[in-house]
């Protein structure tokens, strides 16, 4: 389901909210349960905490505006009217239009930095400071680091899908072995592998290079297509692909159509800490198509031997191994 902060409308919401906030903790008798509430609204989502954090510094910059500006903004609010609390909502906005107009600086967007991991057969979703948001595969970690001139994400292992909230003088570059992955708002998925890194896009455009690439050098990928990078850098052209059935895991499904038994067990390894193997190439290139659930993979064992000729053997430390019947 797409956050309502995801949207314009969902962010000028935000700032209202935060706004009045930020009015209601100026006065002195904020009860114990408004305190709560508040705390409530701040933990909901980072774009909250970063929002109170602006009007914060906006606040501080008014001891430098000039002091009949400042009389100006509050006159006509006398004290104990009943129209204080809208007065002083009136007064943040007017700040921050004149303390903006005079420290440019101050509009910048906030700098960033986490980092996120998921265990074997864990998936997570991120919510980042920007409305952006991320689905984190099994056995993944990525690293973020948000800076005025760009939106930073290493894929350090494992499998992504990205919602980039539009930002046009802010870009969002995913960087992946040796390619990175750049656009100002869409969503696509990116997918880590010791060889190469694969990149599938499901809305927008994205512009995929090699890490170390000039900046023309690289190719556009728009919803249906993908492309691969090799440890080279090198960049495969576009092909089309089928996004649904890449992303079935955020649902918990893996998906094989056609598939090779030996792609297959390297898919089915991601989501279980036991080592999973083919004992030959010929038992490797046999042919599946079917759907499981990544927390089962177990399930998908059991009914392997009924729909390919083969059997899966238990060894004694604990991995298995799938042999020609």
């Amino acid at each position: 389901m797409m956050d309502s902060r995801d949207c314009a409308c969902g962010q000028t919401r935000v700032r209202d909210d935060a706004a009045q906030w930020f009015v209601r903790l100026q006065e002195p008798d904020l009860s114990q349960e408004q305190q709560q509430d508040f705390a409530r609204w701040l933990a909901e989502h980072p774009q909250h905490e970063h929002e109170m954090q602006l009007l914060d510094a906006l606040w501080a910059a008014s001891d430098l505006l000039p002091k009949v500006r400042l009389q100006a903004l509050c006159a006509g609010a006398p004290a104990g009217s009943t129209r204080r609390p809208l007065l002083r909502y009136g007064l943040v906005a007017s700040l921050a239009a004149l303390a903006l107009g005079l420290f440019s600086g101050l509009d910048r967007p906030a700098a960033y930095s986490a980092e996120f991991s998921t265990a074997f057969g864990e998936r997570r979703h991120v919510a980042l400071p920007d409305g952006s948001q991320i689905d984190l595969n099994s056995h993944s970690r990525l690293r973020v680091r948000y800076e005025a001139q760009q939106r930073l994400i290493e894929l350090v292992a494992g499998e992504a899908l990205f919602s980039v909230e539009h930002d046009t003088e802010r870009p969002f570059v995913v960087a992946a072995g040796a390619g990175k992955v750049t656009v100002t708002g869409t969503r696509f998925d990116v997918r880590r592998e010791a060889a190469e890194t694969r990149v599938a896009v499901t809305q927008g455009r994205v512009k995929v290079q090699g890490r170390d690439a000039a900046a023309d050098d690289f190719i556009s990928l728009t919803p249906g297509q993908g492309s691969h990078i090799d440890e080279h850098g090198q960049v495969a052209a576009a092909y089309a692909v089928n996004p649904e059935e890449l992303t079935a895991w955020r649902s918990g499904k893996l998906v094989f159509n056609n598939a090779r038994l030996a792609d297959v067990v390297a898919e089915v390894s991601r989501y279980r800490e036991q080592p999973l193997r083919v004992a030959s190439a010929a038992v490797g290139d046999l042919r599946l198509t079917s759907v499981f659930k990544s927390d089962d993979t177990q399930a998908l064992l059991k009914a392997l031997p009924s729909i390919l000729p083969v059997t899966v053997r238990t060894h004694a430390d604990g991995s298995q191994e799938i042999f020609p019947r």
